[in-house]
């Protein structure tokens, strides 16, 4: 976890650094599309923070308030970036209308350019890291973050792009288009953060992919075991939650039937990472013949 809060702390710093970058680009060119790439990068920063917060409140221990951990945390904030992300579209359309209304050729291409570009690759640079480090270690935080950069740099591109070919086509209202086309985006990638943040909140199941290594996982290390039925998993962001009932033949002792579950449980460890695991154990008679039968 100590890792995850050193990456979202580089990336408010970053997210500065390219701020500051996009901002000069803007003040150089005076251009609708290069203002709406430097208003994105505002909740850049603004999400980075709330990121290394969430990650700072899911960090805690559970507590006699918080049995279950603090996990859901880093939702809240994946949340909130979806927000700020619609609040940066409406921005940049407002914008986008007074620039079609009143359109001008920016100034200083080639600087702009320059700048708007060397911010880019810095964001494209640490959108890699983000993503590749969020999937790694499962968090919703460092992902929605990753995301969140992934469509800054797309834009960016595109706004480069278009940008250099107001002054070849003399049409000073292709800069204030390219600054609505920036918003748009942005509001779709606003709702798919909040869509799938939302559903870590309500408990939504894991991608069948990761249900069906749960099912695998619990197969290949219940030897001794007759049937697992009933299996309930979620995500609470890193952290993995499965609980299943264990049918076990009635005479098996305690003892026994404890083995099971521990190398049930070491097995998941090895190969998940955190997970919260609670295995009920029932005698055969409880059998239902469906679910994972080892019969």
């Amino acid at each position: 976890m100590k890792r995850a809060l050193w990456v979202a702390a580089g990336s408010v710093g970053v997210g500065i650094v390219v701020l500051a970058l996009k901002g000069a680009a803007w003040w150089v060119t005076g251009s609708v599309a290069l203002l709406s790439d430097a208003l994105e990068s505002i909740i850049n920063v603004a999400a980075s923070a709330a990121a290394f917060l969430a990650l700072n409140i899911s960090a805690r221990p559970a507590d006699d308030n918080h049995p279950y951990g603090h996990h859901k945390a880093e939702y809240f904030s994946a949340v909130l970036e979806g927000v700020l992300i619609v609040v940066a579209a409406g921005s940049i359309l407002r914008e986008a209308y007074y620039g079609f209304l009143s359109p001008r050729m920016p100034e200083q291409a080639f600087a702009g350019v320059v700048l708007n570009g060397i911010a880019t690759v810095i964001n494209a640079g640490w959108c890699v890291l983000l993503l590749r480090l969020g999937r790694k270690w499962r968090s919703p935080a460092l992902l929605a973050d990753g995301r969140h950069l992934l469509t800054d740099v797309i834009t960016s591109v595109g706004v480069l792009g278009g940008f250099l070919l107001v002054p070849v086509t003399g049409w000073p209202q292709l800069d204030p288009l390219l600054a609505g086309l920036v918003a748009i985006n942005i509001l779709w990638t606003g709702w798919s953060l909040m869509r799938e943040s939302v559903g870590g909140l309500m408990d939504e199941a894991p991608p069948p992919d990761v249900v069906g290594r749960i099912r695998e996982l619990v197969s290949l290390h219940a030897d001794g075991a007759l049937e697992a039925h009933d299996l309930r998993t979620r995500h609470a962001g890193r952290v993995t939650f499965v609980e299943f009932h264990l049918v076990v033949p009635g005479t098996m002792t305690v003892s026994a039937a404890h083995d099971i579950c521990d190398r049930i449980e070491k097995a998941f460890d090895n190969d998940m990472g955190d997970v919260v695991m609670t295995i009920h154990v029932e005698p055969e008679g409880e059998a239902k013949h469906r679910g994972v039968v080892f019969l």
